[in-house]
């Protein structure tokens, strides 16, 4: 895989390096080390969990297909020490709830919880909004009971903005350039 420069990291084949990580776009062959945390309900307690294999391919197609339309979808999100896939997250439009606009979000297997990887994901994604996209403004969303997530949304400068019963969730947002 090529490592790229941010400003052509949404190209297909792509990757964008970080200090620990690597960001990529989702290949097929991805998809079980994936569904191994996003389809674990201890693991997504806190956000949304597939209930099968495939709700989990198609909803990481479905986002592969939106990087193609808006130049941004989750990345794929390795250790580049051992090329482990540890999480999935980045920026977004979610195509299964739609019209909360584009959103940070990160998803993590609990063996990589507490370290830091989700603050040099949000710093890789934020970096790569303001370079690479048009846009002027996040959504992100935390469950009430996730201190981290309200640690790190805060940490990066997101606003709390109230509760969304419908989600059971926090809703931040963040101005990420003037429009």
């Amino acid at each position: 895989m090529q490592t790229t420069s941010p400003k052509t990291a949404h190209l297909r084949g792509a990757s964008l390096n970080t200090e620990r990580l690597e960001l990529s776009s989702a290949r097929l062959a991805d998809i079980p080390d994936l569904y191994a945390f996003l389809g674990d309900r201890d693991a997504m307690r806190f956000t949304h969990c597939d209930e099968s294999f495939a709700a989990c391919r198609k909803r990481v197609l479905v986002h592969e297909w939106f990087r193609r339309r808006d130049g941004f979808a989750p990345w794929v999100v390795r250790l580049r020490e051992t090329d482990d896939i540890i999480g999935w997250g980045g920026l977004y439009t979610d195509p299964f709830a739609p019209g909360w606009g584009p959103e940070l979000g990160y998803y993590f297997a609990p063996t990589a919880w507490g370290q830091g990887f989700g603050r040099e994901l949000a710093n890789a994604a934020l970096t790569y909004g303001r370079d690479n996209t048009s846009l002027t403004h996040l959504t992100a969303f935390a469950h009430p009971e996730n201190i981290g997530s309200h640690k790190l949304l805060l940490g990066l400068g997101f606003e709390p903005t109230g509760f969304v019963e419908a989600m059971n969730r926090d809703r931040f947002t963040f101005l990420l350039r003037r429009g």
